[in-house]
């Protein structure tokens, strides 16, 4: 009877994102629709420097987005919020009890420590290092993402998703990092042919099929094959960049 109680409780959960179109917040918000939770959104205008707001900082003092607020309180950094997700909602993950927990966890933080620190080093290399040294700086960062993404493709071989035939939190945050490597920067994505890695393209035609995906890029003025041959976000206010 417990349990059931819990299981209502969950069902009954209310969370607000904090989001910006065709920013992190988007592997939450498709992780929201995939497990049908009820959550509203707030915009964070980038465009007015909405992520440095006082009000915004209370939640996140990092100034990045996403935040998630909960019943348990605001949490931020994208892996924590699709872990915490993942094991309220028994969902898309490896629990706790699941031999495959391990396995899921590692190439979580894997995606999270390594292939976004990495992007993220790519996207603001001028916060990193000077104009000068920047284009070789991008051609060795850019090489090593490479490399991360061969790893991938080699790990995932020829099955339907990255854990087994259904979609999991690792999926979704792995396509929306390939479809930004197929948009930014702007105007310097020669680097990257998703086409190189057969095995995370399907991963990509199988997951932006689905009806969370779809919702989500609707939301966000995404088009429909956002993953394997994405467009920029066209969202009636706010700006991913």
């Amino acid at each position: 009877r417990w349990n059931l109680v819990k299981q209502i409780r969950r069902k009954l959960m209310n969370y607000k994102l904090h989001y910006a179109p065709d920013n992190a917040s988007l592997i939450i918000r498709i992780f929201l629709e995939e497990i049908e939770a009820k959550y509203t959104c707030n915009l964070i205008d980038r465009k007015k420097n909405g992520q440095k707001d006082p009000k915004y900082l209370a939640l996140n003092p990092n100034g990045l987005i996403p935040v998630l607020e909960t019943n348990d309180g605001p949490i931020f950094e994208t892996a924590a919020i699709l872990l915490w997700l993942a094991d309220r909602h028994k969902s898309n993950f490896p629990t706790i009890e699941n031999n495959k927990r391990a396995y899921g966890l590692k190439w979580l933080f894997f995606l999270s420590n390594t292939v976004h620190a990495s992007l993220r080093i790519l996207f603001y290399s001028e916060k990193y290092i000077d104009s000068e040294n920047n284009k070789d700086f991008r051609k060795n960062i850019s090489n090593q993402i490479k490399n991360h993404l061969t790893l991938l493709n080699l790990e995932v071989e020829d099955k339907m998703f990255f854990l087994c035939n259904t979609p999991s939190i690792l999926d979704i945050y792995l396509c929306v990092m390939l479809r930004w490597m197929k948009l930014y920067p702007i105007q310097n994505t020669d680097w990257f042919l998703l086409e190189r890695y057969k095995n995370l393209e399907s991963i990509c035609q199988n997951l932006e099929i689905r009806p969370s995906v779809r919702l989500a890029a609707k939301a966000e003025g995404l088009g429909q094959t956002i993953f394997s041959n994405p467009s920029y976000a066209k969202p009636p206010i706010g700006s991913a960049t």
